[in-house]
């Protein structure tokens, strides 16, 4: 069993997590590492995967895509928005607050 001192938040272990449209449609979440190390700890922990992701933000898992950049160390996900970006339904335009859920988001020290 993990104590408290062997979780951290994705938002304690990042240098920045971030949010944004990638069109009217799709939103992308970037999540930017301090090291190559912190990347590849929640990279192995599979922390952020399709089906955290999905279940994070009420989306189908297969439309949610991932993509490890080690060389930046950074990974990035996307996934359709719930409505159209500018539409009368939406509540964040330019999506700058969705990745609050991301950044909460608990990763195991192993």
């Amino acid at each position: 069993m993990e104590s408290e001192s062997d979780v951290s938040t994705l938002e304690e272990i990042a240098e920045r997590v971030r949010s944004k449209n990638a069109g009217p449609f799709w939103l992308t979440l970037d999540v930017f590492f301090k090291s190559v190390d912190d990347f590849d700890r929640v990279v192995r922990s599979n922390a952020i995967s399709k089906r955290v992701v999905a279940d994070l933000y009420q989306v189908d898992p297969s439309l949610v895509r991932i993509f490890h950049l080690p060389a930046i160390p950074a990974v990035k996900v996307s996934f359709p928005r719930a409505v159209i970006a500018g539409s009368f339904e939406d509540r964040d335009l330019h999506a700058g607050q969705q990745h609050v859920l991301l950044a909460g988001l608990v990763v195991p020290s192993q």
